[in-house]
């Protein structure tokens, strides 16, 4: 469980500094064209890098921690078991995915680091900032299994995505008067 706690963390630690990162960059790169008429050869490629860096990782996290909006209003209508099941089934054909993409990516980049291919503005393999491919689908399987094994020992019956109708069901019901 410590694994799994130091995992969160960082994780959790990953994304934040890949965010501050990424806006810094933006940040002196907008004000050093618009205020200097110059900027940062190399920062646009870093910016994207970064950001892939982060959609990744922030998938897995998305999972772990249900942030992500799903369409399963037909799913809440079914009995528990079956719920289970039909979540059970979506998590294998994710794992598939995962395991594709994983395998893919790995053919992809050890060709490219075989070949030596640098990125365009960065003395960097290109492998290397494109690695996340890897991390992120292994972690995404990771955070996947966790989910199905809470589904298999009755810790949770489906993906527990974010539900904006129910959240937002209190401005609905707020009984305070509006302005006009």
């Amino acid at each position: 469980m410590k694994l799994i706690n130091w995992l969160h963390h960082f994780e959790e630690r990953l994304i934040g500094l890949l965010l501050i990162a990424m806006t810094l960059l933006v940040f002196v790169e907008v004000v050093l064209r618009f205020g200097f008429n110059t900027g940062i050869e190399w920062a646009q490629e870093v910016t994207l890098y970064l950001s892939a860096w982060m959609v990744l990782l922030g998938a897995s996290w998305g999972i772990r921690e249900g942030a992500h909006i799903g369409v399963d209003a037909f799913v809440k209508l079914l009995p528990n078991r079956q719920r289970r099941i039909i979540t059970l089934l979506a998590i294998v054909l994710c794992l598939i995915y995962c395991g594709l993409f994983i395998q893919g990516s790995w053919v992809y980049l050890s060709k490219m680091a075989k070949i030596g291919i640098e990125m365009d503005d960065v003395p960097l393999p290109k492998w290397q900032a494109m690695s996340v491919l890897i991390i992120g689908f292994v972690l995404l399987a990771i955070r996947f299994l966790q989910l199905g094994w809470a589904v298999i020992s009755n810790k949770q019956d489906g993906f527990s995505l974010a539900d904006e109708g129910r959240d937002s069901m209190h401005l609905a019901n707020d009984d305070s008067p509006r302005e006009q």
